[in-house]
């Protein structure tokens, strides 16, 4: 249950949520002097708010291990829905081996790397790939682009879309009879009609994304893929503290994970690495 739900003032839901406490269980189990001082409030404010926290869990039986115990499953469970699980196919047998076959649904995939690696091309590609008819190795759903840097091309989704339609046509060998019964659906135009476009300007902005994601996935059921192309770029910026952008994005990784295993969506986080950069400059400095 998210944190909107709380009789708090909206001041503190929206410190909450910057703080990275989006949920009311990311809130159970915090100390107050801890509470207080990463919302910046008094004391006795953070007390208050845990307390209401408490009260609502409590409402809605969310506290304590009988929530746990709710959501217990066997061994033998979990090995057959790990096995059970669909694969987006990346175009690339070496890359889907290295990834065991494609990107997995019911899971989260990073992938990150320096500006102009292909992050941006795989994320279209899956999008694309999602969508080949079951009948012919596919998934026959749908995807969500979450875009927050402005690198979604709809000009090179199409490109893609009709690379991959040919790419379909030639590996498969396919009649011309079944060519003709599927044309409707192997058009560009019907795969990008098929990529659900979301903006992201702020970081705020994504968070309540992020947060509306389940309800929109359960409306969209035959979405199968989320990208997030990259999860981090707005922390970057808008995050001065260390440990608070850590704090936030664990939080988003959680929510991902509980919607990835509940809804059966992969999801695609592509995410920019300072470390790579900070080591090619270091590098460079000492070459100099």
């Amino acid at each position: 249950m998210e944190v909107s739900v709380l009789p708090i003032a909206s001041a503190h839901k929206e410190k909450l949520i910057s703080a990275g406490y989006t949920t009311l269980l990311s809130i159970v189990g915090v100390s107050a002097s801890r509470l207080a001082q990463e919302l910046i409030i008094p004391h006795r404010e953070a007390v208050e708010i845990i307390k209401v926290t408490l009260k609502c869990c409590r409402a809605v039986g969310l506290e304590g291990t009988h929530a746990v115990l709710k959501g217990s499953r066997t061994a033998w469970e979990m090995l057959s829905d790990e096995q059970n699980l669909k694969l987006i196919r990346t175009g690339s047998e070496d890359f889907d081996g290295i990834l065991g076959g494609g990107i997995h649904c019911g899971q989260v995939t990073e992938m990150g790397g320096v500006p102009g690696i292909g992050k941006t091309q795989l994320g279209i590609q899956l999008a694309v790939n999602v969508q080949i008819p079951v009948s012919y190795g596919g998934l026959g759903a749908k995807a969500i682009y979450i875009d927050t840097e402005g690198s979604f091309m709809p000009e090179r989704a199409y490109q893609i879309a009709e690379a991959c339609i040919m790419d379909t046509w030639e590996n498969l060998g396919f009649s011309r009879k079944e060519i003709e019964d599927c044309q409707e659906k192997m058009q560009p135009d019907h795969f990008l009609a098929n990529i659900l476009y979301f903006r992201i300007c702020s970081y705020t902005e994504q968070i309540a994304v992020i947060n509306y994601l389940d309800k929109f996935l359960e409306e969209h059921k035959d979405v199968k893929i989320v990208i997030i192309d990259s999860i981090s770029f707005h922390f970057r910026q808008d995050f001065k503290e260390m440990v608070q952008r850590t704090i936030v994005l664990n939080e988003m990784s959680r929510q991902l994970m509980k919607l990835a295993e509940r809804f059966a969506v992969a999801f695609l986080c592509c995410r920019f690495y300072y470390l790579i950069m900070s080591l090619q400059s270091i590098q460079k400095a000492h070459s100099s």
